[in-house]
């Protein structure tokens, strides 16, 4: 849960910093993601709000500890030594769960970044879960005390 947390986190600060440097609302791609609900006028919405906000986060914290599962499983079976072997686990994690997100899964129930966000940008964000991943596994092993 940890792990995936800090993923999350880590994800929708890029998010929205992302969005801003484009030029949109800081809000808008987390809000895109409540598009399997809405359709793609979720993408639109700026505001703050239980409809668009809340059940996109949601989705995507949801989303970040799916994801999660099988980076910990593969953490726990390598048991990675340096931070690199850790960083380089997590890039193949989130460079999977992009391939699935947008190669596999159908439209309507894509992360909906791209009804807001540059393909660079998306990249960008998958890269940051990939750190989230990594350091989410580090803060997981602090604070259990284990390796």
């Amino acid at each position: 849960m940890v792990t995936g947390a800090v993923a999350s986190l880590a994800s929708v600060a890029a998010l929205a910093l992302l969005a801003r440097a484009e030029g949109k609302g800081p809000l808008q791609p987390i809000n895109a993601t409540s598009h399997w609900l809405h359709g793609e006028k979720a993408a639109g919405c700026d505001a703050l709000d239980a409809s668009h906000t809340l059940l996109g986060f949601a989705t995507h914290y949801a989303s970040a500890v799916f994801w999660a599962l099988p980076f910990e499983f593969w953490r726990a079976r390598h048991r990675p030594s340096t931070a690199g072997t850790l960083l380089r686990g997590a890039c193949v994690t989130s460079a999977v769960a992009a391939a699935i997100d947008y190669g596999v899964t159908p439209k309507r129930f894509t992360p909906g970044w791209e009804l807001v966000l540059s393909k660079r940008s998306m990249v960008v964000t998958y890269a940051a879960l990939a750190f989230g991943l990594a350091a989410g596994a580090k803060l997981a092993q602090a604070v259990g005390g284990h390796r």
